[in-house]
Parts: C-alpha cells; structure tokens; sequence
C-alpha cells in the first residue's frame, strides 16, 4: 500500500535563496521533490542549470514566468504548465513587470532540501558560494553559461 504525504502550510519550511525570493520546502520524498518558488518583481531568478537525472515540471498558481529551456525562452501565465526534461537546460525567474508563484516538482525526488539550506545560507553570508558548484554531483543541479538567459534577465530589469 502507498503511503500518502500530507504537508500543512504551516509546517512547511519557508526559505530565502535570494532578496525577495522564497522558496516553500514541501515534500522530498524517493518519488518526488516539491516546492514552491514566491519570487518578487525584479529577482534575478535562478541561472542556467540542468539536470541529469530528474525532471523538473513548474505549474505557475499567479502572475508570470520567464522561463529558458533549452534554446527556447517562454512566459508562462497562471494555470501555465511546463515539463523539462532531464539534460535540457533551463532557467526562470519572474516575468518583466510580475512577481511569479510557482509550484515547482522534481521526479525522481533525490533529497534536494539540503540544497535549498545551503542556498539560503549563502544568501545569509553563512556560506561561501563556492560551495553551492561543489555540491552540483550531489544536488544533480550543474550551472552552465547561457549568454541568452543572461540578455533576457537585463531586458526584463530594464
């Protein structure tokens, strides 16, 4: 029998990987990781990164997300939906003009939470950034260049 995972908004862990960005730890289990991603008007957003083993879906609950995959850059809309593949990369933040809240879930889950701490320790001055590209084998989250996003992250703060 399955085992159901019931997750209280209260007890959820809420944490900060940059100014006006939160990121709501919901659920990390062997099937899944899930979390929801409040960032502001005006964040930055998260950089070029892929995966090589999970895919990570984003479902937009309000306002809109700028969104890389791959070689394509979208702006998905409340009630949006996207899947990434594993390998494909990707990169969000919130639209021009927008804050975004988005649900966002890996499967297969590998235990990221641990992650989203050391993000938010570095973002705390508590933790030297170097050690997020170290722990890229761990977390499964490599951070490549992506000139594209890079331009379309300016566009949006012009």
């Amino acid at each position: 029998m399955s085992e159901t995972t019931l997750i209280r908004a209260a007890a959820a862990e809420v944490l900060s990987d940059a100014p006006g960005s939160l990121i709501t730890l919901l659920a990390d289990s062997g099937g899944f990781t899930t979390n929801r991603a409040t960032l502001n008007e005006g964040v930055f957003g998260t950089p070029a990164h892929f995966h090589t083993r999970a895919t990570e879906f984003f479902f937009v609950l309000g306002g809109a997300l700028h969104v890389l995959a791959g070689d394509d850059l979208h702006t998905l809309e409340t009630g949006d939906f996207l899947a990434v593949p594993p390998t494909v990369p990707h990169a969000f933040g919130p639209a021009a003009g927008s804050a975004a809240d988005v649900l966002v879930v890996f499967t297969p889950g590998m235990d990221r939470f641990d992650y989203y701490r050391l993000l938010d320790r570095v973002a705390r001055g508590e933790a030297d950034p170097k050690e997020i590209a170290a722990s890229s084998e761990q977390y499964d989250n490599h951070y490549v260049d992506s000139p594209r996003w890079r331009q379309a992250r300016a566009d949006a703060a012009a």
